[in-house]
C-alpha cells in the first residue's frame, strides 16, 4: 500500500548499511591507504558531474564518523535538493586516511540513492498534472529497500508496501491456493485485522469479484487502456485502483489518464543508473 507516511531511515538502519559497505569493503585493513602519513591531514570537496536529484547524505556523514570521527563535512546542498553539472554536494577535511579509506563506501550510497531519486523525479513529472501517485515495489537492491524507499520520496514518487509483513498483496497464486478471492480476502481479514488488503486481478470479472469480497485496493494487472477506464467506471470509489505491468516512459502518462489511483512501476528503483560524482582533494 502507498504508505500515509513516506519511509523515512532510521539512525540503526542507516548505521547497518554502512557497517556491512565497510566490512566488505575495508576487511582487515585498508593496505592502500597505510602509504600517508598518519597526521596527514587533507580537504577537499565531492562535486556531481551530471544534473539530477540529490539523495544520501545520511549515509554519507556516516561513513566517516565511523571511519574517523574527525572528519569533518559541510553541506552545500541537501536530500531533495535538484543539482546540475559541476555543483559542489559538500566539503569536507580531515585525516587524509580516513577521508580515503572511506571515499568510495560513501560515494556508492551517494551515487545509487541520487540515481534512484532521479529517475523518480523524472517520471514523476512525466504525470505531474494528473493527479496519479507513482509507487515504487520490492524490487529493490537487497539489504538497501529502506534506503531506495527514502530516495523514492526524495524524488517525488511514493512508497508502496515495505514489506511482505505490513501489508497484503494478494496475487494469482495466493488466490489459487486458498479457494479464490473471496475466500483469500475474508482470510486476510481474519488473520491480520486492520492491515491494508489489495488483490491483483487480470480482467473486469476478477475486479467485480475483488470489489464484492471487500478489498481495500485492486492492482490491474496488465490491463489494457481501454479496460482500465472500464475498471475505473465499475469502481466508482469502492476501492483504489492500481495500474501494474509494462509501465514505460511511453505509457505512463496514457495510463494515468485512464483514472487510476496510483501506478506502480519496479523500474524506480531497478533499473537506476548511479549519478556521476567525483570527490577531489584541493
Amino acid at each position: 500500500m502507498a504508505s500515509s507516511n513516506s519511509v523515512i531511515p532510521t539512525a540503526e538502519q542507516i548505521h547497518a548499511n554502512v557497517r556491512a559497505a565497510l566490512e566488505e569493503d575495508i576487511g582487515a585493513g585498508d593496505i592502500t591507504a597505510q602509504l600517508i602519513p598518519a597526521d596527514a591531514v587533507a580537504r577537499g570537496r565531492v562535486i556531481t558531474r551530471e544534473p539530477g536529484i540529490l539523495c544520501g547524505s545520511r549515509w554519507v556523514d556516516a561513513v566517516f564518523a565511523a571511519v574517523d570521527p574527525a572528519i569533518s563535512l559541510q553541506w552545500l546542498k541537501q536530500d531533495g535538493d535538484a543539482i546540475v553539472a559541476d555543483d559542489i554536494l559538500f566539503t569536507f577535511e580531515g585525516p587524509a586516511r580516513g577521508l580515503l579509506t572511506g571515499e568510495r563506501s560513501a560515494l556508492n550510497f551517494l551515487q545509487l540513492l541520487s540515481g534512484t531519486a532521479t529517475l523518480c523525479h523524472h517520471y514523476a513529472s512525466l504525470v505531474t498534472d494528473t493527479g496519479v501517485r507513482l509507487l515504487d515495489t520490492r524490487k529493490t537492491i537487497p539489504g538497501l529497500r529502506i534506503a531506495q524507499k527514502y530516495a523514492v520520496h526524495c524524488g517525488r514518487c511514493h512508497n508502496h508496501r515495505v514489506g511482505l509483513w505490513d501489508a497484503f498483496l494478494i496475487k494469482e497464486n495466493h488466490i489459487a491456493a486458498c479457494g479464490g478471492i473471496a475466500a483469500a480476502v475474508e482470510t486476510a481479514r481474519d488473520t491480520a485485522p486492520g492491515k491494508p488488503v489489495e488483490v491483483e486481478v487480470e480482467n473486469l470479472d476478477e475486479l467485480e469479484q475483488a470489489l464484492a469480497a471487500g478489498a481495500d485496493r485492486v492492482m490491474l494487472d496488465n490491463f489494457s487502456l481501454e479496460d482500465m477506464r472500464s475498471a475505473v467506471t465499475a469502481t466508482a470509489g469502492r476501492a483504489e485502483l492500481e495500474a501494474s505491468g509494462n509501465v514505460t516512459e511511453l505509457t505512463l502518462r496514457p495510463i494515468a489518464e485512464t483514472g487510476v489511483d496510483y501506478i506502480s512501476i519496479g523500474a524506480l528503483t531497478k533499473d537506476c543508473k548511479a549519478l556521476d560524482l567525483s570527490m577531489r582533494l584541493l
